[in-house]
């Protein structure tokens, strides 16, 4: 295929799947975060060690267990999530009533405890997780080879945030979530039980963060650090789609990473800092991000 712009095809259309997947990854787990700041107004700062955690857990599931990626898939979220769960009553329920500042201090505190308590038992050196073989090889699309697995990340990604989106915005459930964010005391006058619900939505958000945690395994290695890395990335994606927009975190998080991955081809040097660069201008223009209200 013939260069476009002067960008040999497959180096171009290469970049852009990256940005797509590193855009999955964006949207998955900003997803979690405006779950869980937009229904228990929540800034968990721990939400990359959870990530990190769904990681781990997978790589232990098949090194101590012998089970699976599939396997991993259910159970890694399912066991995080727990975690989470255990977390949300012991020590987060008890800080709703105060400002964000000490929510947002204690999960920072919590993620630096468990990325220090993996780094301390597993060391900072990447562990391998294998693509599982249904899932190895390459498509052939005439202009580039997309690895299965990669297409696969992206394709559940996109599924994950739909349904993500339809359980929030179109079940009774999501309704009573979005009910007690305005008013607890009435919603719980209905004989709602609103700190169940609000501690199975911290559960579900952390859930979401193990989840893409072990798709991401097979990618990157697995390694104390893969958290902290990304977060950064996710609260400025968070901010640029709103404060708890789940519908702005989707669309923000795999517009971002194509974005990032055309500027890694026309312009490498901005491609650490395009998407802060977007956050600010997006920020100057519209405060309460793209899809946020004021």
């Amino acid at each position: 295929m013939d260069d476009i712009f002067g960008i040999p095809a497959p180096l171009l259309f290469g970049q852009l799947l990256l940005g797509l997947i590193n855009g999955a990854f964006y949207a998955l787990l900003s997803l979690g975060l405006a779950v869980i700041f937009g229904m228990l107004n929540v800034i968990n700062f721990a939400h990359g060690a959870q990530f990190m955690m769904g990681a781990f857990v997978a790589w232990m599931l098949l090194e101590y267990a012998g089970l699976n990626y599939w396997w991993a898939l259910i159970l890694a979220p399912l066991l995080v999530g727990v975690f989470g769960v255990i977390l949300e009553r012991t020590m987060i329920a008890r800080l709703y009533k105060l400002d964000h500042l000490y929510g947002l201090l204690l999960t920072f505190g919590l993620g630096l405890i468990i990325e220090g308590i993996f780094r301390n038992q597993y060391g900072s050196s990447g562990l391998p997780y294998r693509i599982p073989p249904q899932l190895s090889g390459a498509w052939d699309l005439g202009f580039m080879y997309m690895p299965v697995y990669r297409g696969w990340v992206v394709a559940v990604a996109v599924v994950m945030c739909i349904g993500t989106w339809l359980v929030i915005e179109k079940t009774k459930i999501g309704s009573y979530l979005r009910a007690s964010t305005e008013n607890a005391a009435l919603v719980q006058a209905f004989g709602i039980n609103v700190p169940r619900l609000m501690t199975l939505t911290y559960g579900a958000g952390v859930a979401l963060a193990a989840f893409a945690g072990v798709l991401a395994a097979p990618i990157y290695s697995v390694n104390p650090q893969m958290g902290s890395n990304l977060i950064i990335i996710v609260f400025a994606v968070v901010v640029i789609g709103g404060m708890g927009s789940i519908l702005g975190s989707v669309i923000t998080g795999f517009g971002l990473g194509i974005i990032e991955g055309l500027t890694k081809v026309f312009y490498p040097e901005a491609s650490a800092t395009v998407i802060f660069v977007v956050m600010a201008i997006v920020l100057l223009a519209r405060p309460a991000g793209l899809f946020g209200r004021a």
